[in-house]
């Protein structure tokens, strides 16, 4: 039994997920949208994925999947109105694709919740292959033949990792985020309405910890 699903069954926890953030858009660095400002090209075009290296929602353990989104901003990020498409890690079981799901549409509360309210269209829910890797740093994403960037974070003079901190946007509430570089993103999902290609433009990752404890 992981870490997460012992204190979960020790609490009133509805959702306890631990693990890394990739993220990339069509910004220029650093994302407007996080700090509440209007996107640098008006829409804003954008990858995010979830890796969960422990977790678990409602006592589903979901350590080791990962979700995935690809989205379309028409406007300043919290006016919402977004059209997202969503992946679920093909080594999702039923179970926990549910769980997963339930707990990013905002089905069992908490930050997730008011993240999803800015949700206006979800047009596909799909399994698919999904790479999620950080090796020093180093961000690689890979949806199926569809998705791919690479990223890296900017760093201090130390050598320690940049960070933003309190603002007023956030896919990871709560956590600090690592201001970081895509040095490609690439979109080829024509069915939807989204195809595009980025070079050297923003890109945010975290280790984050989210949690959402049921009120009596």
């Amino acid at each position: 039994m992981s870490t997460v699903q012992e204190q979960a069954k020790a609490t009133d926890v509805v959702y306890d997920l631990k693990g890394s953030l990739l993220e990339a858009c069509s910004c220029g660095v650093l994302c407007p949208c996080w700090i509440g400002e209007d996107p640098d090209r008006g829409t804003c075009e954008a990858i995010i994925a979830w890796h969960f290296d422990e977790g678990v929602v409602r006592g589903v353990d979901v350590s080791g999947l990962t979700l995935a989104g690809v989205v379309i901003i028409p406007g300043n990020i919290l006016a919402g109105n977004w059209k997202v498409a969503l992946f679920v890690d093909e080594n999702a079981t039923d179970e926990q694709e549910r769980a997963i799901l339930d707990a990013y549409t905002g089905k069992l509360g908490g930050a997730l919740a008011d993240l999803s309210q800015l949700i206006g269209e979800v047009v596909t829910v799909s399994r698919a292959p999904i790479l999620h890797e950080l090796r020093d740093g180093d961000g690689t994403l890979k949806i199926g033949d569809m998705v791919s960037s690479e990223m890296s974070p900017y760093r201090g003079p130390s050598g320690q990792i940049t960070t933003l901190n309190e603002s007023i946007f956030s896919t990871v509430p709560g956590s600090p985020a690592y201001v970081s570089k895509a040095i490609r993103t690439s979109v080829n999902l024509p069915e939807y309405g989204m195809t595009w290609s980025y070079e050297d433009a923003n890109a945010i990752q975290s280790d984050y910890h989210m949690t959402h404890v049921e009120s009596k």
